[in-house]
């Protein structure tokens, strides 16, 4: 079997560092992949695509006759075999579980999603995590169906129990979605990749929750941590930039901050630091002294820069990446015309010219230059 993996085909290897890298592989890899031949249908055998056939037998061979057994309190179960699933710990079943969710997600593709301009986007995948996009829910039902029966025919189901949806929209819309006989509950709000989404499309939802999580890591570390005097000032700030910051701004990257979360994030700051510096409210010391003399940068400046930095990312994706290529996009139709909210991509554009002195007609071209993206950062002024 050893040697079954070392003759893999060149294009084996090649969408295994696809698939790392998170690119998009072309149909015949998969094809490769998932023919349990020797040679691509369709094609005469060559140098580069020997082994692949042998391949798939070795991985195969992985889960023929598997067993496993429980052990509770050092006692083990008889053994029973385990005919599906992948092998926890394995470090081929996260690579095995994408190319099978990745061929069941292309094969349920339909004319279904949303539009941005000339993009259209149907679903996302992360892991096992699946949504669906649609217009209606007409098309969305039809999309859930589909993937529900390729679900099935590849011996998967979708677990109506962790299921959801959901309508974007600022005014309630009723949707219903069934997946056989059962109804798929409608929500205001779900979380996706640990950040809360919102029907209404806000994110002041997703900055309280951060703040309440930065307040539970305060808690647990107060007594152990911030007030204790035995640790010195250094390890208390090494877990306040480990441990509280990260917990605090989870996501910040596509926040837009108005001046009202801005206060609450920086009083949520603060109220670590002044607690490091010995200090309360009532000593009524103001807080650019307190991070002076701590040697702590503001927190707005950090999440400022990252945000930018964001950007820089999003204007140097080259074509054919989601990210980019929605950060690009135009949606069509009309904004409300009482008090729109500001975009994104306005806000940032506002903050490169406050901060920065960038221009918007001029930003692209800026951000589009690595080099000289990081080096004006850098230098961000306080």
């Amino acid at each position: 079997m050893e040697n079954d993996f070392r003759t893999a085909s060149k294009k084996f290897w090649t969408t295994i560092r696809h698939l790392r890298r998170g690119k998009q592989c072309i149909e015949e890899y998969f094809e490769d992949l998932l023919n349990p031949t020797d040679t691509p249908s369709g094609k005469e055998a060559g140098p580069g695509d020997s082994g692949v056939g042998s391949l798939i037998r070795a991985v195969r061979s992985l889960y023929d006759w598997c067993q496993s057994l429980v052990r509770i309190a050092g006692n083990k179960s008889d053994l029973f075999p385990v005919r599906v699933g992948l092998h926890q710990g394995c470090p081929l079943s996260p690579i095995l579980f994408i190319i099978f969710m990745d061929r069941i997600s292309r094969h349920s593709q339909g004319v279904e999603g949303v539009r941005f301009g000339e993009l259209r986007i149907g679903s996302l995948l992360f892991a096992d995590d699946v949504i669906l996009l649609a217009s209606s829910d007409c098309d969305l039902q039809l999309s859930l169906d589909r993937f529900a029966a390729k679900c099935e025919a590849a011996g998967m189901r979708i677990s109506t129990s962790k299921s959801e949806s959901m309508v974007l929209n600022r005014k309630r819309v009723e949707c219903t979605l069934r997946v056989g006989d059962e109804i798929l509950p409608q929500v205001e709000e779900f979380k996706y990749l640990r950040v809360l989404f919102t029907s209404e499309g806000r994110m002041e939802r997703e900055i309280d929750r951060r703040i309440g999580a930065a307040s539970a890591v305060m808690r647990t570390l107060h007594g152990s941590v911030v007030v204790k005097r035995e640790l010195s000032r250094k390890a208390k700030l090494s877990i306040y930039q480990l441990v509280y910051i990260p917990a605090l701004t989870y996501g910040h990257e596509l926040w837009v901050m108005t001046e009202r979360t801005r206060s609450r994030v920086q009083a949520a700051e603060m109220s670590f630091l002044r607690r490091v510096a010995g200090l309360s409210l009532r000593d009524r010391v103001r807080s650019s002294v307190i991070r002076e003399e701590l040697g702590v940068d503001p927190l707005r400046l950090r999440v400022e820069r990252s945000q930018m930095r964001w950007l820089g990312h999003l204007v140097r994706m080259p074509p054919g990446r989601l990210p980019g290529e929605v950060f690009r996009a135009r949606p069509t139709g009309r904004r409300p015309r009482v008090r729109p909210r500001t975009r994104w991509r306005d806000y940032v554009s506002r903050l490169a010219w406050e901060r920065l002195g960038i221009p918007q007609e001029e930003l692209d071209e800026v951000a589009g230059e690595r080099e000289v993206w990081a080096s004006l950062l850098r230098l961000l002024p306080l």
